[in-house]
């Protein structure tokens, strides 16, 4: 039975975070805290979000809302579609009347910073425009719905706390194309826009080859619910570490406990002994959350993706992606692939992995000092900490072998068909859907290609895909590994420059894009018809090339 009305939906609220964690001592009980400040201790804040004015539909996720058990015409309702558009004024029955936003540390590949705070503490760090609203289970599953661009809260660092439609869409769209494509990730529920409410960003003029944005551009406010199991995040964790080294309040320790003791609550109890000892928990808590980062990491790889800003406070604990901001999908393939202006190449698609263990080091630094004195138990944590770079190559060799169908041991030819990919200019998806019907000639796979081929680099690629074909005919038989293949590559992929027609349209107040890739992106493993083929299967024009916005972007959101 589906949940139809607003009241069916309030009733499914329940607030473990709440309830268990602590709020900070010196926030308003009503939630009016929106102005920068300091926040020294607690959990979270409690904050109302700022109603965009005059909310329009956009879009929202049918399919998750039917595994919520939620009917679409949900979205038809008034009080659904002010609550999330910023009002929980319509707050009824055991909802709660305002939300709340989180503290964290900033950590850039293991690096502590606090000099992007503007009080120079990093007491400043946080949710700055996002803000959780409602916590419930649905269908036996618990949730945290979290508005994007809700407005301000105490860690704004004096900005607006909104996002804009753009990365708002991209958002919505990217979330459930990561789940289609079976990656780990937070999940989007609505979007809506605003166009009585403006944001002015700065941006990309029209056919702009300028690195960084080149002009300031009014945007419409737009708020997108992004859901998850939780949105605990390494840098929380770490937040609560440093104030324990420091010494910052009487129950740093305490605070820091409660919170190890929610994740595991929250993310990881079906997999761990509540009977275990807490030291014990904790160990489990470390392996369980490498053998999630080191495969989310591979999975990111495999599809072609880039999450540009791979902090620790952008890393989710629960072992899923995150914060859907500089975010790309390769297209022409290249290891440094970055599309962020902000993000230089040790962000780059070949260095995620690193950027990974750097945020694995900082989670597992602060599990440290909840087991001070056990010298087993952090035995058992640091050898987990130093062989990460191990588990992380265990990954990356069997999720590149399955790629071309082959077992992880085969790394051989792994190397050789990467090499030949970065030298034939290749499209990452296009060359291994292709790869995935085990052609026999290299002119199959001419179409991925960016640039002419030369008669040696043809014979390279005939020798490799001859040595290939002869190692899947001994290991199980082509038509095998090509129904295997098929399963792991995508038919098609993201490609921004047929994304940014999408909100540029929906500023004028046409979804119709949105909703056209929504249905493209909701099955990316089947071959798509001949004539959407023809718009999301191609090669990236030459003009998109260096475009400001399209092939590269700043985090203006």
């Amino acid at each position: 039975m589906k949940t139809t009305s607003f009241a069916g939906f309030a009733e499914q609220a329940d607030y473990s975070l709440l309830g268990t964690l602590r709020a900070d001592p010196q926030s308003s009980a009503d939630g009016n805290d929106h102005r920068p400040r300091q926040v020294y201790s607690g959990h979270y804040v409690p904050v109302t979000p700022t109603p965009i004015p005059e909310p329009e539909y956009v879009a929202h996720s049918s399919r998750f809302f039917e595994e919520l058990g939620l009917s679409d015409e949900l979205v038809e309702d008034e009080r659904f579609r002010r609550m999330f558009s910023g009002d929980l004024d319509v707050a009824t029955g055991p909802m709660r009347p305002w939300g709340w936003a989180t503290g964290y540390a900033l950590s850039i590949y293991g690096t502590e910073y606090i000099q992007q705070c503007p009080f120079g503490t990093g007491n400043g760090y946080g949710d700055g425009r996002a803000m959780s609203v409602f916590e419930g289970v649905f269908n036996g599953r618990r949730w945290e719905m979290q508005l994007k661009g809700g407005g301000p809260t105490p860690y704004c660092r004096g900005a607006d706390g909104r996002a804009v439609l753009r990365s708002s869409v991209r958002e919505f769209l990217a979330q459930e194309f990561m789940h289609a494509l079976g990656v780990p990730t937070s999940r989007s529920l609505t979007l809506y826009m605003s166009r009585a409410e403006t944001v002015r960003r700065p941006w990309y003029s029209p056919n702009s080859r300028s690195f960084e944005p080149d002009l300031m551009v009014d945007n419409p406010a737009a708020i997108t619910t992004r859901v998850a199991p939780s949105f605990l995040r390494v840098g929380q964790i770490e937040l609560f570490a440093r104030r324990v080294r420091s010494d910052s309040h009487p129950e740093a320790l305490q605070e820091l406990e409660q919170i190890v003791r929610h994740l595991i609550e929250r993310n990881y109890r079906e997999e761990i002994d509540p009977e275990l000892p807490f030291a014990d928990q904790v160990v489990e808590l470390a392996r369980l959350f490498r053998g999630r980062l080191t495969a989310l990491v591979a999975n990111w790889m495999r599809v072609g993706y880039c999450q540009g800003n791979f902090n620790s406070d952008n890393c989710a604990a629960g072992g899923f992606t995150l914060d859907y901001g500089p975010f790309g999908f390769c297209e022409l393939f290249d290891p440094r692939f970055q599309p962020w202006t902000g993000g230089g190449e040790h962000f780059c698609f070949f260095n995620q992995p690193q950027a990974a263990e750097a945020n694995y080091r900082m989670f597992w630094s602060a599990l440290r000092e909840l087991l001070t004195g056990n010298s087993p138990a952090l035995a058992q944590l640091d050898q987990l900490q130093e062989s990460f770079a191990d588990a992380m190559q265990q990954q990356l060799e069997r999720m590149w072998a399955s790629k071309i169908g082959l077992r992880s041991d085969q790394q051989g030819l792994v190397r050789e068909l990467l090499q030949l990919m970065a030298m034939s200019r290749v499209d990452f998806t296009k060359l291994f859907r292709q790869l995935s019907a085990v052609p026999d000639h290299v002119s199959a796979l001419k179409s991925s290609f960016y640039l002419p081929s030369s008669d040696d680099l043809d014979g390279q690629w005939a020798s490799w895909l001859q040595r290939w074909r002869d190692t899947l005919t001994s290991s199980g038989g082509l038509r095998e590994a090509a129904s295997a293949m098929q399963r792991l590559n995508p038919a098609i992929t993201w490609r921004e420059w047929l994304v940014a027609p999408a909100y540029e349209q929906a500023a004028l107040g046409d979804s119709g894009l949105i909703d056209e890739l929504q249905t493209v992106f909701s099955a990316p493993y089947v071959t798509p018809s001949e004539q959407l083929a023809g718009k999301y299967d191609q090669l990236k024009p030459r003009d998109w090339f260096n475009a400001g916005g399209v092939s590269h972007y700043s985090c203006s959101s």
